[in-house]
């Protein structure tokens, strides 16, 4: 097999990270893992070989986060998810607000700015209704915040043990801008990459909570946020954004990887430009994590003409959901369909698509 530890540049030249690489096994899992909801390679399996052969329509082609859809004239985004995190309740946030920016934001990742949300809770029996107000109670206060109706709704109740408390599903629609063409196969070579700012932060506190440990200091709060804000005022900026993703499962790596793999082209990332909080560094190294594979739940990877960079980079930082903004790398026609990361001691390894996920019920 292939070496696949950090390679670094040589009088010769740079060392090729397609040599690299070596082909997954396969996997052959006859039941559901936990890694089957960790949006890596286990999770791409199941959609592709079992869901979309399953479903067999156009719409779903290129696994978006929302369909973008034409209905009576008007084009449409469309996007359901469901939430099923632990704890309930987190520094930062709960599941109420998970359940409503989660969905506001794949939404926004289309270009569209959500109107109405549908939401669905699952409740154990025996939960206390303290704890399911508090959670309404906070869904609505994030839906008003993010500018968005819950039009309608349902309830279930499971048998006690058969639950974790509440689980919710919610969905959403919303209108695409005339003009607007955003989806990862719009990624070129010579395209700049952006983030909306610190990486890590979401994925790190449920950690630090679920497991009683202590990373760091009051910075060490979810960023789970609604991002239709931010998302308008880059596209006041440049109405030309070629992609847009929310980097949750898989982090930053998983949603490069998706874009590199659908557009075919290979992505350059800059390891020192990418913001990690220090207490999201400090878990890392301690534990042993990547923080580019860490989940995040206010946060958004754009792709866009290296030209318009630095004006989109300008609007972002001006918002309060781009404030640490930064650009962190490249498209490129080399090596297309990977993504590579220059490291801080010069050399250059591979990013792969992560297996499964570094953290369970994270959302």
């Amino acid at each position: 097999m292939a070496e696949t530890t950090t390679a670094t540049d040589t009088a010769a030249g740079v060392v090729d990270p397609a040599a690299w690489s070596c082909p997954a096994p396969l996997r052959d899992h006859p039941r559901v893992v936990m890694g089957h909801g960790g949006g890596g390679a286990l999770s791409a399996e199941l959609l592709r070989h079992l869901f979309v052969p399953a479903y067999g329509n156009e719409t779903l082609e290129g696994l978006p986060d929302s369909a973008t859809l034409s209905l009576g004239g008007a084009r449409l985004a469309f996007s359901t998810d469901s939430y099923v995190v632990r704890p309930l309740f987190f520094p930062g946030g709960s599941i109420g607000d998970l359940a409503v920016n989660g969905t506001v934001n794949d939404l926004a990742m289309s270009g569209a700015r959500a109107a109405y949300l549908s939401c669905g809770f699952i409740l154990e029996e025996g939960t206390e209704l303290s704890v399911v107000g508090r959670i309404a109670q906070a869904l609505g206060a994030a839906a008003e915040a993010a500018g968005v109706t819950v039009a309608t709704g349902d309830t279930k109740v499971v048998e006690a043990g058969h639950g974790d408390g509440v689980y919710i599903n919610t969905a959403g629609i919303g209108l695409v801008p005339e003009g607007v063409d955003i989806r990862p196969q719009r990624a070129r070579p010579g395209d700049a990459v952006l983030v909306s700012g610190p990486v890590g932060l979401h994925g790190v506190t449920i950690l630090s909570v679920r497991e009683g440990l202590e990373f760091g200091g009051p910075e060490l709060v979810s960023d789970t946020a609604p991002l239709g804000g931010l998302v308008a005022v880059m596209l006041e900026t440049c109405r030309d954004v070629h992609v847009l993703r929310d980097p949750t499962r898989g982090g930053v790596a998983a949603t490069l990887n998706e874009v590199a793999a659908a557009s075919g082209t290979g992505i350059v990332l800059s390891e020192r430009a990418v913001p990690v909080p220090e207490a999201v560094a400090n878990a890392c190294g301690f534990l042993g994590l990547d923080p580019l594979y860490v989940a995040n739940e206010g946060r958004l990877v754009a792709v866009v003409p290296r030209a318009e960079a630095d004006a989109v980079l300008a609007a972002m930082r001006a918002h309060p959901q781009g404030a640490g903004a930064a650009l962190i790398g490249e498209c490129v026609a080399e090596h297309p369909g990977m993504v590579v990361a220059r490291t801080a001691f010069g050399g250059t390894r591979v990013v792969d698509l992560p297996l499964g996920e570094q953290l369970p019920r994270i959302c």
